[in-house]
This record gives C-alpha cells, structure tokens and sequence, in this order.
C-alpha cells in the first residue's frame, strides 16, 4: 500500500501525503462488529487534565477486533481488508467455517480469499495463521503476540511491525521485538504469522495541523514559550536556553530520555536484551 501525494495548492498540502486505500475492498464495516467509542478528552474521573492535548477529533466506532481467535482447528476466509480509523493497521474481515465473522488485524501481504486457521497444535506455518510459539520455527517473523497464554495479542500490533522468533529454550520463546529488545515468552502464548500489514503508514506526513486534531490531537505549546508559572522551562526575555540540567515535565519531573521503567518490576526477568 503506497502514499499519495497531491499538487501543492496550499502550504498545508505542499507538506502532506496520505495512504493510498487502493488496498482496501470494503467501504462500510459489518454493523455487527461495531460499538460505541467513548472517549476522555484526556480527563480523569474527577474531571481533571491528566494527559495533556487530547480532544475533539472527528466521531468514529470501535470496530470489535477479534484478538484471542479462540475458535481453534476451524478455518476462516478472507472475505474483505478494511480500514480501521483506531489503528495504524488494516483490519480483515474473516468468515469461520460455521459462518460467524471477526475481524482481525490484517497480516501483510494477506489477500481475498485465502484460509487461515487457529490452532493449538502443528498447523501449516503460511502468513495469517495463528499458532502457540512453542510451535514455529525460529526465524520466523510473527505479530500480535500474547504476553500471558489465553490474554489474546498484547504486543505487535502496529502496521508494519513484526517480531523474529531467534530461540525456544526451557519453556520460553526468545523474540526480538520492533524496539529491538529480546524478551521471553512462554512456549504456550499464541503469535500469528507474518508482519502486521500498511507498512507505508510511518512515511505518512501530516502536513498541517487541522489533520491532527482529527485524529483528535489538540495544540501543543512549547515550555520555553510559557511564564515560569506555567512552566519549569518559562521566562526570559527573548529565546533563552532552559537553564536546568536536563529538560522537564511541567510538573517538574525529569523527560526525555529518563527511564522510567521501574527496577524492581517483576517482569524484568524476562527481558534479556533491553531495547536500543
């Protein structure tokens, strides 16, 4: 799926190009898989800003992803590739031999009319199958992985992504993840075949910012434009420096590049290489 990029008849769209959806073989999704978005606007349950520039954007359905694929040893086709407006990926519209329907997330290269299958055991290792990785071979590029056996896919999710299967020893699979960390999995967690597809997204450019607050993102002010009131980078006369060591949040906590992952948390020992 390649970008598209228009004449310049504006500054805004001399900067941007969108998706090409030439990709895409359905319109309108199954009413069905559809639910009702419910959304913050970044506020808590008091009513209060806890994540800053979040709002407004344009009003969208969840489309109801089937991420565990629980129905195993039954095959599905392929009946449509569709896009998702809460996701960077394509999502595929499947139909179980049984007729019920699910959407999944769509692998790459995944095309009309060809059967996938979810399964426990050996099944055939060919891109949109769902297998446990105790059973693929390394070397093997897999996505929508499960973090936990029967949690459904946690990680890998976003177009383009996938993660190579390097080793299977005591139990756990080694994975090298997109961030390039090489974490343990349990044999039993379920991966599915191939990458997730649209890998063109990340060349996207946005252009102008009304197409960012359709996504629902609001303006962002820079700290160095603040008051000092405001914020631990304002004040000055003119363009000064921040005058701290390192770069702060507004509440005055340390950002960019501080670790924030903590060293006592538990899952820790499953990581054997962190990431770059």
């Amino acid at each position: 799926m390649a970008v598209r990029t228009y004449k310049p008849t504006s500054p805004g769209r001399r900067k941007s190009s969108v998706a090409d959806f030439s990709g895409l073989t359905k319109k309108s999704p199954e009413k069905k898989l559809l639910q009702i978005k419910k959304r913050s606007g970044g506020r808590n349950n008091q009513g209060k800003i806890t994540v800053r520039h979040r709002g407004g954007g344009v009003r969208r359905f969840y489309r109801l992803v089937d991420f565990a694929r629980t129905k195993f040893d039954m095959p599905a086709s392929v009946s449509a590739i569709e896009y998702d407006p809460n996701r960077s990926a394509r999502i595929a519209l499947i139909q179980y031999a049984d007729g019920k329907k699910s959407y999944i997330i769509a692998p790459h290269e995944l095309k009309i009319g060809d059967t996938i299958l979810s399964s426990l055991g050996n099944a055939e290792v060919k891109i949109g199958n769902r297998l446990c990785l105790a059973n693929i071979p390394t070397g093997i590029t897999v996505h929508g992985i499960e973090m936990q056996p029967g949690r459904g896919a946690q990680v890998v999710r976003s177009a383009g992504q996938g993660a190579q299967l390097l080793a299977f020893e005591d139990g756990f699979a080694h994975l090298r993840l997109p961030s390039g960390e090489v974490r343990k999995f349990p044999g039993k967690c379920m991966a599915t075949i191939g990458s997730v597809g649209n890998p063109d997204h990340q060349n996207i450019r946005w252009g102008k910012a009304g197409r960012m607050r359709y996504k629902g993102w609001r303006p962002s002010v820079r700290g160095k434009a603040m008051n000092p009131v405001d914020h631990p980078h304002g004040g000055g006369e003119g363009n000064q420096p921040i005058g701290l060591k390192g770069p702060k949040t507004p509440a005055g906590r340390p950002a960019l590049g501080k670790i924030t992952r903590s060293r006592k948390k538990a899952s820790n020992k499953f990581i054997i290489k962190k990431k770059r």
